[in-house]
């Protein structure tokens, strides 16, 4: 981190620059998540006084937007101060300015922390046995970070994912994922290595109409890549059938974790009615 008057020295590019990785590493410092050697470490100035010096600096800024000057003159007169908010909006407006929008990725997100009750107890994740999914060929760390985080909050049992799916491990699908790729049971597996004890489905077009659909209490649905679909091999093992999403659009085309989103919780709702 940097003295606010040594930023006051740096001409404007590079002084927004600065300003913008500072809020980001003063964000991770507050969740307790700094990589070592980033920690506030100023005994002359308290954080939070620190962190009004840098906004003060970023309010002199020419091309800050006058509504987002009159967010943060109102966060900054609330007491206690909200730190974390207050540094993550300085921060995106920061990166607007600059001309770096900010992606799901580079959200500054907390690592999971395991839950425990009352007792103390680690609190084990609850989820509809037998409710798995199959990623194939998921080329995109956003959508694979996506698909975890929907299929973990709606209650799948597991993800499979193709030999050529992206590693969930990577940054940006972990960055994604929220931290549900650590709570999540998932394993590579090719078509021919998934349970056969389950029925197997495809999300794909030319399908029934999801409305229609008849979910199964417990099974495989497959999600194809974002640019092929489900492949005609992996449509050849989904002998349940094909479920598909009715559309009106000209293009009628969904992102993958989106189209995921809407069968997954359909076939939550399909349960309560078993």
């Amino acid at each position: 981190m940097i003295e606010p008057g040594k930023l006051f020295q740096l001409e404007g590019g590079q002084k927004r620059r600065k300003l913008a990785l500072t809020f980001g590493a003063l964000e991770r410092d507050i969740q307790g998540i700094a990589e070592k050697g980033t920690e506030y470490s100023f005994t002359n100035i308290l954080r939070p006084e620190y962190i009004r010096q840098l906004v003060g600096i970023l309010l002199k800024d020419p091309k800050l937007p006058e509504s987002a000057g009159i967010e943060l003159q109102r966060l900054l007169s609330k007491e206690p101060l909200d730190e974390l908010r207050i540094c993550n909006f300085a921060r995106n407006n920061l990166l607007s300015i600059i001309g770096t929008f900010p992606a799901e990725w580079d959200l500054v997100i907390a690592p999971h922390v395991p839950q425990k009750d009352e007792n103390g107890v680690v609190r084990q994740r609850d989820f509809y046995p037998g409710m798995c999914i199959y990623a194939e060929d998921i080329r995109s760390p956003f959508n694979i970070g996506s698909i975890f985080r929907t299929a973990e909050a709606m209650g799948a049992e597991k993800i499979f994912i193709s030999q050529n799916c992206i590693d969930p491990n990577q940054p940006r699908a972990k960055r994604s994922g929220m931290g549900c790729i650590e709570t999540m049971k998932w394993e590579r597996a090719s078509l021919d290595n998934l349970p056969e004890t389950l029925p197997i489905f495809a999300l794909e077009t030319g399908g029934t109409d999801i409305n229609e659909f008849k979910f199964p209490k417990k099974g495989i649905c497959i999600i194809g890549s974002e640019e092929l679909g489900v492949s005609p091999d992996a449509l050849s093992k989904a002998t349940y059938g094909r479920v598909t999403i009715p559309m009106k659009g000209l293009k009628a085309s969904l992102n993958v974790g989106v189209a995921f989103g809407i069968l997954i919780q359909k076939w939550v709702d399909s349960l309560t009615l078993l």
